[in-house]
């Protein structure tokens, strides 16, 4: 007895095409959450760790992308380290690991690690170099429930995925080595 063919070779990969835009386009088709509220939806903070900081000017090409940054930009001293400040208002891959940045702007890294400060933050913290500079970096991502990321792709899904609110605060602080 001869088993009936269930679909053509031709009519599977057509199948498979349609499953595979679906994925793809799913998780454009959520529906859009208003943003909760968040301790980070206001102005720049004016102190951190203690310490007064003061706003420092957005140079041409850092004011240029945050014109299309979905959020706000903001980069801040306390004297010893500067800190840019991001609120994120939607899952965005225009947030990136500070690494890409630092790598385009011709610093080599080195010593890329997770650390807990000492109000147990934990932090993705790497040394970048260039012309005999050095720089410590640490960067974080905290949503608003509180939970952490130290990777902006994991945090990029969560957030898409809808297992992360936000808006959403990324910190960045360099400090001269």
């Amino acid at each position: 007895m001869r088993r009936p063919e269930l679909m053509s070779p031709r009519g599977a990969k057509q199948l498979f095409a349609l499953v595979l835009a679906a994925c793809a386009i799913a998780p454009l088709a959520r529906t859009p959450q208003a943003p909760a509220a968040s301790p980070y939806a206001g102005e720049a903070p004016i102190e951190w760790d203690g310490h007064a900081l003061r706003p420092l000017a957005l140079g041409a090409v850092e004011q240029r992308f945050a014109d299309r940054f979905p959020g706000r930009i903001a980069r801040l001293t306390d004297g010893e380290q500067v800190l840019v400040w991001r609120v994120v208002t939607a899952p965005t891959r225009m947030l990136h690991p500070a690494a890409d940045c630092y790598r385009g702007l011709g610093y080599r890294i080195a010593a890329i690690h997770l650390e807990s400060d000492a109000s147990q933050r934990l932090w993705r913290c790497f040394v970048a170099e260039r012309d005999g500079k050095r720089l410590r970096v640490c960067e974080r991502i905290v949503d608003a429930d509180g939970r952490t990321y130290t990777d902006a792709s994991s945090w990029f899904w969560a957030a898409q995925l809808q297992q992360s609110s936000g808006p959403w605060q990324a910190i960045t602080i360099a400090r001269t080595l």
